[in-house]
């Protein structure tokens, strides 16, 4: 009688790498070791040098001291590779997704600028369709627009603005639920009755404040009502005064606030980066907030079917607004590190295990733990990323 094989996922042993690992005294650092994957999922991490085995067959690469890092998580971000999540089809976010692996990010909340109603289901149904086909690094959606103040909208078009409905938000909540995690950002000063953020938090939904005119008091108001985030503090909201502290003295000022933060040295000046680390600490949560043109060449783009000019990394509206930015996380990361004067191993918590806490999914990623999806970054000496592992599988990395 012929054996009868059962198909198991390849277990692969890397050894011989520093594994970024939290000591008990709250230190990030980078630990020799050996972690043990088996097929999506981590099984196994010790420290010191692997000398055993585990009496079945399995891989081993030997990373002869480089760095083992978890993927980047990336929460809120509108776009690259010349895709934009509220103009893309199923086909071009597929592409994105990969994309995005290739930068470093194994994990992403697609975001959507201000649409029609339509516009955001038909977008989400083809987050959904891509996730589906294989975008699986899509682990929810972030709602940024409609519902923002027109005084505060930046980049967004007037006209796509509406007020916020909670019976639209719970509909669109079901469907954002659809594929993962959902994220709402909304200027909840503008939620009068707070039925708005209630509907939104009791349908699963997280809540950020955003492209706001809220005074400190206003924003203080929708943190007690639940808001748990500052959507890109700093930008599109009430800046902080010495006679009133504004949205974004109240984000800052609330330890259990988790602020995002876009660290190119466009959109928030270096002082103004190391200011809100200081402040924030482990609620700190490095973002992107990027558009079609990230890892293109200067030129015309869009940005939720708003023209904008790329120019020198730069994008902005016709009316000078800036329109995203064209970064990549992990410059995002080495960017934090020297602007705020901490070392790399400190700034990486940031892109890493505080998205992963902000969103609720830290039990799925954002370490490297037992139990985890095996979703890795392989570091050469320089911290430059050399290899990304997703779900036990090497993807090329793309330097952008």
């Amino acid at each position: 009688m012929a054996i009868k094989w059962e198909a198991r996922p390849m277990k692969i042993l890397y050894k011989n790498a520093n594994i970024y690992s939290e000591l008990n005294t709250g230190e990030r650092a980078f630990i020799r070791g050996w972690l043990l994957t088996d097929g999506e999922i981590i099984s196994a991490v010790d420290f010191g040098e692997f000398d055993g085995n585990f009496g079945e067959i399995y891989k081993t690469v030997d990373l002869g001291g480089e760095f083992l890092a978890p993927g980047l998580i990336d929460v809120h971000t509108h776009g690259r590779a010349g895709g934009d999540f509220n103009s893309a089809d199923v086909a071009l976010m597929t592409k994105m997704a990969r994309s995005y692996l290739e930068s470093g990010v194994t994990s992403v909340m697609p975001t959507l600028a201000s649409d029609t109603l339509d516009g955001l289901y038909r977008s989400i149904g083809n987050m959904g369709a891509a996730k589906a086909q294989g975008a699986d690094s899509f682990i929810g959606v972030h709602l940024e627009g409609r519902y923002l103040n027109k005084k505060r909208r930046g980049a967004h078009a007037e006209a796509l603005l509406a007020p916020l409905d909670s019976d639209e938000i719970e509909n669109l909540i079901i469907e954002m639920k659809k594929v993962g995690a959902a994220h709402v950002s909304a200027a909840l000063e503008l939620d009068e009755s707070g039925e708005f953020i209630r509907t939104a938090i009791e349908n699963g939904a997280t809540v950020g404040l955003a492209h706001t005119d809220a005074t400190y008091a206003e924003a203080n108001k929708a943190f007690c009502n639940g808001a748990m985030s500052l959507t890109h503090t700093y930008n599109a909201m009430s800046p902080f005064h010495h006679r009133d502290g504004g949205a974004v003295g109240a984000g800052l000022l609330n330890d259990n606030v988790y602020c995002e933060l876009i660290v190119d040295g466009f959109h928030v000046s270096p002082e103004a980066v190391a200011m809100a680390y200081k402040l924030k600490k482990d609620h700190l949560v490095l973002i992107t907030d990027s558009m079609e043109a990230t890892g293109m060449p200067d030129g015309e783009y869009s940005i939720a079917g708003l023209p904008v000019t790329v120019k020198d990394g730069k994008a902005r509206t016709c009316e000078g607004a800036i329109a995203g930015s064209t970064l990549s996380l992990i410059d995002g990361v080495k960017n934090l590190a020297a602007f705020a004067e901490i070392t790399f191993n400190e700034a990486l918590y940031h892109a890493t295990v505080a998205p992963a806490k902000m969103l609720g999914v830290f039990d799925k990623v954002g370490s490297l733990e037992i139990g985890k999806m095996a979703n890795m970054l392989v570091l050469d000496k320089e911290l430059n990323v050399r290899e990304v592992i997703f779900k036990g599988d090497s993807v090329k990395a793309t330097t952008f």
